[in-house]
């Protein structure tokens, strides 16, 4: 049963005149009389009842009309959704982002996405930090990253978007709460709250390096696996936190002091990270060509 038979048979139940409906479908009327012919036979049930004066369904071609659209409309969306496939216009797209810090970015590309390529899912990967995130990205675990790096990443196409700035989340009862600035040094014997080691995070890598630098090692009394339980737990005394103004800057802070540090530290960009060579005509490269839109490129500072 051939879906051109049926739309045939559809165009002739809705005229019910083999003659307008052959007007219609731009064919010899002859020609469509065997084409419903074949339909018949194929289905072995009469569908019209001719006479000199008119043309009338059978029971059999009235009960034909519904599956027939559904079978017509069925063939149409899948085409449809596979030449969409195909351009890049539908599709998932998987991005991986940290936590807190990236939301302000995630939420505008989201949108923009939604707005410009409703048929491409953009799925969200929260959790993924630093080198888990480009390790993801090389196992094709995800499709696209928001990532801190103080260096754009090896091995992966990158675009900076964004800066950030180290700070310092302290105890508001905590001694150095009442200081302007906190240097590195302060920070020997103090306990700290991190994320685990083995979550790549950028920001964990360059506090050790700077401790060690200033002649100690960090003393870590507790990890966490998001910055909503670091800062929880820098509010509940548990220790200092190391990191970003962009992290904390939509978190609850009651309890909690940020200050500034006065030692140069490298500078902290956030990048957009992809695979190389996205095909041109998929539904990554849409994404991408959106988050120009959204995300603008950020030069490091002069």
């Amino acid at each position: 049963m051939d879906t051109e038979d049926l739309r045939t048979f559809l165009t002739v139940a809705e005229e019910l005149h083999f003659g307008r409906a052959a007007e219609r479908l731009h064919v010899a009327q002859p020609y469509l009389s065997r084409k419903i012919r074949s339909l018949e036979e194929d289905l072995g049930a009469p569908l019209f009842q001719r006479t000199t004066r008119r043309v009338e369904l059978t029971p059999a071609g009235a009960t034909l009309i519904g599956h027939a659209r559904a079978i017509v409309a069925s063939e149409s969306e899948t085409r449809a959704s596979v030449t969409a496939a195909h351009e890049g216009r539908s599709g998932r797209v998987r991005i991986a982002f940290a936590g807190p810090s990236a939301h302000v970015a995630v939420g505008q590309l989201a949108r923009a996405v939604r707005e410009e390529h409703p048929l491409i899912d953009l799925e969200l990967l929260p959790g993924h930090y630093g080198s888990t995130a480009v390790t993801a990205l090389l196992r094709n675990e995800t499709d696209l990253a928001l990532a801190r790096f103080a260096e754009p990443p090896p091995g992966v196409n990158s675009r900076r978007v964004d800066h950030d700035r180290f700070v310092i989340a302290v105890p508001s009862s905590h001694r150095l709460a009442g200081k302007d600035t906190i240097a590195v040094s302060d920070l020997r014997d103090e306990p700290l709250v991190a994320f685990p080691e083995s979550h790549g995070s950028v920001v964990r890598a360059i506090l050790v390096a700077q401790c060690q630098a200033a002649g100690f090692v960090p003393r870590f009394v507790q990890t966490s696996p998001d910055s909503w339980t670091c800062v929880a737990l820098v509010a509940a005394g548990v220790g200092l936190h190391f990191t970003t103004t962009q992290a904390v800057a939509y978190l609850p802070l009651e309890g909690v002091r940020i200050r500034e540090i006065t030692d140069p530290l490298p500078t902290i960009s956030v990048f957009l990270v992809w695979r190389e060579g996205p095909a041109e005509h998929s539904a990554l490269h849409r994404v991408l060509a959106t988050s120009e839109q959204v995300l603008a490129t950020a030069h490091l500072p002069a």
